[in-house]
């Protein structure tokens, strides 16, 4: 920055009076200045920093001129800025007017939003009412839904109990037998309950629908006892499952006995005959027949093959009541296999008779009674 100029000497005391070294303003002024400090006056520093941009001449003409240079430069500062402001006036009117046409065509449609919030308030209480409606409906059907799972039958289900006449039964049969007895146990709920007619009338469809499947499961019991003719069989898990669940009808379960037992008694029979005239596959062992000759060789043949054929119906049906739970099934098997057995009776009492015919039948019971005992019983028991 230029030098600053020289101040201008102090003026001449006025004539006849002493010049006061404070009154003087120039002195004053003079005084104030030289007392500034100008690194604490922040302001001071700002403006000569301004002033140095454009004064950088210090002479008698630039000091002249400075007032003129500033009011100048202050002047083109204004203008400068009126003219920036301008812009932003331009540009704030711009923004207002299209604030004011946004404010507009939010009324017109605040407007429309209100007419057609009125023309429409009757289909928004329609509206509320029928989603009130659905959810109601909704939970009926939830309810619906876990009622018809509990106490009612799938198709599925319905198709496997009914059948026809010729389908097997399998293990699924069984497992929708056994959901009709629960349903038809958790009915009697609805009994204790508003819901009386309800569980009346599931109650009657699944005793109605538990007398058809054991019909059915009777009539193919029936019919797979009576293929049981040949000298040995295989009991199915099915068919120990089938007396598992005809137990529950005494009835049938007894004619089920009964069937099984004719069958194998005439199994049994046959067996017995097919042993004394043509013995084993192969011809092992030979038939008994042969040993007529031998009294006690031949008695001894025939009560060991009963004995056996016995114990093998005997197995026959523990393996068929295996799953059975109810009492008496001891007596039923002695029962049954005694119905079997019996069968051989008539054919033993002929051989029996033929055969003492010729012999002492003392002379014979005498040797079994000491060799055989219990087949010494037995023959007496044949004969009556």
């Amino acid at each position: 920055m230029a030098d600053t100029a020289a101040p201008p000497p102090p003026a001449a005391p006025a004539p006849g009076l002493p010049a006061a070294p404070g009154s003087n303003p120039l002195s004053r002024k003079l005084n104030k200045i030289l007392e500034t400090r100008l690194d604490n006056d922040k302001e001071m520093l700002e403006a000569l920093k301004a002033l140095s941009t454009f004064f950088v001449e210090n002479s008698l003409r630039t000091r002249r001129n400075l007032r003129g240079d500033i009011e100048r430069r202050s002047l083109a500062i204004n203008e400068e800025f009126v003219h920036i402001f301008k812009q932003v006036k331009e540009e704030l009117e711009s923004i207002n007017e299209d604030v004011q046409a946004m404010s507009s065509c939010c009324e017109d449609m605040s407007s429309r939003l209100k007419a057609a919030k009125e023309q429409t308030q009757d289909l928004i209480v329609k509206t509320t009412k029928l989603q009130a409606e659905n959810q109601r409906l909704e939970m009926k059907a939830q309810v619906a839904d876990a009622f018809i799972a509990k106490f009612q039958l799938t198709p599925d289900e319905m198709n496997l109990l009914r059948g026809t006449k010729d389908e097997p039964i399998t293990e699924d049969f069984f497992k929708a037998l056994g959901r009709v007895k629960q349903i038809h146990d958790d009915v009697k709920i609805l009994l204790r309950t508003n819901q009386q007619r309800a569980g009346l009338e599931i109650m009657e469809q699944m005793a109605l629908l538990q007398e058809t499947s054991y019909e059915r499961l009777y009539r193919w019991t029936q019919n797979e006892c009576r293929t049981l003719t040949q000298e040995s069989c295989d009991i199915s898990p099915v068919l120990a499952q089938a007396m598992e669940a005809l137990q529950d009808r005494p009835v049938l379960y007894k004619y089920t006995l009964d069937e099984f037992g004719t069958a194998r008694r005439s199994a049994v029979v046959r067996g017995f005959i097919d042993a004394l005239t043509r013995g084993g596959l192969g011809g092992t062992p030979r038939p008994i027949e042969m040993h007529s000759h031998d009294p006690l060789r031949y008695v001894g043949d025939m009560l060991a093959w009963l004995h056996q054929a016995t114990a093998s119906e005997k197995e026959h049906l523990e393996a068929m009541l295996k799953l059975v739970t109810i009492q008496g099934v001891e007596e039923n098997i002695q029962e049954v296999v005694g119905h079997i057995t019996e069968g051989v009776c008539r054919p033993l009492k002929v051989k029996y008779f033929v055969f003492f015919s010729i012999l002492n039948i003392n002379i014979v019971l005498s040797r079994f009674s000491r060799t055989h005992v219990p087949i010494s019983q037995c023959i007496f028991i044949a004969l009556g």
